[in-house]
C-alpha cells in the first residue's frame, strides 16, 4: 500500500508538470510575439502562430479523449507529450513565420491529448472522496500557469532568446514523461473497437473552418466576403454531417448519449458560458490597465495576477466544498460571485482607479476558479471509467470553443464601439486613429501617449474606457446564463469510490473499493 501511495505522488507530480507546461505555452508565446515578428518578419501572418496551435488542439481533444477510452490513457499521453516536445524543438529552430506556424500545429496536436487525458488519469487513480482535493490542486496549477506564463515569457525573451520559450518545455516534458512512464500502470481492460473515421474527419474539418472564419473575419477579409462565407458554410455542412455520422456510429468520437445525463450536459453548457465571459476579462482588463490607467506592457503578466490568485483560491475551495455540500449548492454561490464581478467590470469608466479594478478582478477570479475544478468533477459523476476520456475531452473542447467564439464576438463589439466613440469625440475625423481599431494598445503605448496633446489623449482614453465598459456589459449575458443554467446541476456529491453503475472501479495504479454515493 505504501508503494502504491508513493507511486501516486509521482504520478500526480508528472500530471501537474504536464498541465503547467501545456497551459503556459500560449501565454508565453503571446508575450514574446512582438520580438518573434521583429526577428522573423511576417507581421501580416503572425496570427497563424496562435491559430494553428488552437485549431490543432481543439480538433484533437475529443479524438484523443475517445482513443484513450478505447486503447488506454498511457499510450496516448506519451504520444501527446512526445508530439508536444517535438513541436517545441521545431518551433525553436523556425526560420520564418510560416515555418513557426506549421510547427505550432504539431505542438497543438500534442496539446490536444495532454489536458483532457491528464485530468482523466487523475480521475482514474483517485477515489471520488479525494477527487475534490486533487481537482482543486489541478485547477490551481492551471490558474498559476496563466500568471507565470507571461512573466516567464517576458524574462526569457528579454534576457535569453525567444527560441528558449519553446526549449523550456523540454525539461518539464521529459521529467513528466519519465514520472508517468515509470509509475502509472493501467489496470483497466480496453477492447479494440471500430474507429469512427467519418466522425473524426468531419469534426476536424468543421473546427478548422470555424476557427479560420473567426480568426480571419473582420481582419484579413470582410465578414461578407466570399472567403469567410465559404468557411462558415463549410463549418455548417461538415457539422451537420458530423452529427449524422455520430448518431449512426457504433463508437462515436463524441457520444451524444452522454448529454442525456443531466449533470454532464449542465457541466458542459456551464463550461461553454464560463469560457465566453471569462475570456473577455482576460483580454480587455490588460488593455484597460495599459490604455486607460497608463500601465506598461513590460510587466503585462502582473496585470492579471489578482484575478488569477482568485482563480487559484476558488478552484481549491470549490472542489473541496463540492464534496461536502454538492455540486449545485457550491456552484450557485460561485456563479453569483462571477456575475457580480462581471457587472462591476461593466461599470468601469476613465475615472476608475487601478485599485478599484483590482478588486473587481479578484471577484471575477473567485467566481471563475471553481468552474475549472467543480465542473470537471461533476461532468464525470455518472460517467463510467470506459468513457471518462471522452467526457473530459468534450468538456475541455466546448470550453475552448466558448473562449474562441467569445473573444471574436466581443472583439467585434469593442472595436466598433471604440471606433464610434472616436468619431463622436473628433467629429468623424478618426482616420488618424485607425490603428486603434485593430489594437488600442498600439495607439496608447508609452511613446504614443507622450507625443499626444493632453486634450487629444483624454478623449481617446474616455473612448477606450467606454468601449471596454460597454463590452463588459454584453458579457453580462453569458454570466447571467451561468446563474440560470447552474440550477440544472444536481446536488449529487461523491463520498466514496463506487462507480456510476454501482460496481467497483479498478483504476490506474490503485484498486479502489466500492462504497456509497449520496445524492443531495
Amino acid at each position: 500500500m505504501e508503494n502504491k501511495k508513493s507511486k501516486q505522488k509521482w504520478i500526480v507530480a508528472g500530471l501537474l508538470l504536464t498541465i503547467l507546461m501545456s497551459s503556459m505555452d500560449n501565454t508565453i508565446v503571446a508575450t514574446a510575439m512582438g520580438t518573434i515578428v521583429g526577428d522573423l518578419g511576417g507581421l501580416d501572418k503572425f496570427i497563424w502562430v496562435t491559430s494553428a496551435y488552437m485549431v490543432a488542439e481543439m480538433a484533437g481533444m475529443p479524438i484523443f479523449g475517445k482513443l484513450s477510452d478505447m486503447f488506454g490513457r498511457k499510450r496516448f499521453f506519451i504520444m501527446g507529450i512526445t508530439l508536444f516536445m517535438v513541436g517545441s524543438i521545431l518551433c525553436g529552430t523556425a526560420q520564418s513565420i510560416e515555418q513557426l506556424s506549421i510547427y505550432r500545429a504539431i505542438q497543438g496536436i500534442g496539446g490536444g491529448a495532454l489536458i483532457p487525458i491528464t485530468f482523466t488519469i487523475m480521475f482514474d487513480i483517485f477515489p471520488p472522496e479525494k477527487r475534490g482535493k486533487m481537482g482543486g490542486l489541478f485547477g490551481a496549477v492551471f490558474g498559476l500557469s496563466s500568471v507565470f506564463g507571461p512573466l516567464l515569457g517576458a524574462y526569457i525573451t528579454d534576457y535569453i532568446s525567444w527560441h528558449w520559450i519553446f526549449y523550456i518545455n523540454l525539461p518539464l516534458g521529459i521529467l513528466s514523461l519519465v514520472l508517468i512512464s515509470l509509475n502509472y500502470t493501467e489496470s483497466l481492460q480496453h477492447q479494440k473497437q471500430k474507429i469512427d473515421w467519418l466522425g473524426a474527419i468531419t469534426l476536424v474539418g468543421a473546427v478548422v473552418c470555424l476557427m479560420f472564419a473567426l480568426e480571419l473575419g473582420g481582419n484579413t477579409y470582410a465578414w461578407d466576403s466570399v472567403n469567410i462565407i465559404s468557411l462558415f458554410s463549410g463549418f455548417f455542412v461538415l457539422f451537420i454531417v458530423f452529427i449524422f455520422a455520430e448518431r449512426r456510429a457504433a463508437e462515436p468520437v463524441i457520444s451524444f448519449s452522454m448529454f442525456k445525463d443531466r449533470i454532464f450536459a449542465a457541466s458542459t453548457i456551464l463550461g461553454l458560458l464560463y469560457g465566453v465571459a471569462f475570456i473577455v476579462g482576460s483580454v480587455y482588463i490588460p488593455i484597460f490597465i495599459q490604455g486607460v490607467t497608463g500601465g506598461t506592457a513590460t510587466n503585462s503578466g502582473l496585470i492579471l495576477l489578482p484575478m488569477m490568485l482568485g482563480v487559484v483560491v476558488s478552484a481549491q475551495t470549490g472542489a473541496i466544498s463540492a464534496a461536502k455540500f454538492g455540486y449545485r449548492n457550491v456552484m450557485i454561490v460561485f456563479a453569483l460571485i462571477f456575475v457580480t464581478g462581471i457587472y462591476l467590470l461593466s461599470t468601469v469608466t476613465a475615472d476608475t482607479t487601478r485599485a478599484t479594478i483590482t478588486w473587481y478582478m479578484i471577484i471575477v477570479g473567485l467566481g471563475t476558479g471553481a468552474s475549472f475544478s467543480v465542473l470537471n468533477m461533476a461532468a464525470i459523476h455518472n460517467i463510467g471509467p470506459e468513457r471518462r476520456g471522452s467526457a473530459n475531452s468534450t468538456v475541455s473542447f466546448v470550453r475552448q470553443l466558448g473562449m474562441t467564439v467569445g473573444i471574436t464576438v466581443y472583439g467585434i463589439i469593442q472595436r466598433n464601439v471604440f471606433s464610434d466613440k472616436l468619431k463622436e469625440a473628433f467629429h468623424g475625423a478618426d482616420n488618424m486613429f485607425s490603428g486603434a481599431n485593430s489594437d488600442p494598445r498600439a495607439l496608447l503605448s508609452e511613446q504614443a501617449r507622450a507625443s499626444m496633446p493632453e486634450q487629444v489623449l483624454t478623449k481617446i482614453i474616455h473612448a477606450l474606457a467606454n468601449s471596454i465598459g460597454y463590452t463588459f456589459s454584453w458579457a453580462m449575458i453569458p454570466a447571467i446564463l451561468v446563474v440560470i443554467f447552474v440550477f440544472l446541476l444536481t446536488n449529487d456529491r461523491l463520498v466514496g469510490s463506487q462507480g456510476a453503475n454501482g460496481k467497483k472501479e479498478i483504476t490506474g495504479s490503485v484498486e479502489l473499493e466500492p462504497n456509497s454515493k449520496i445524492k443531495g
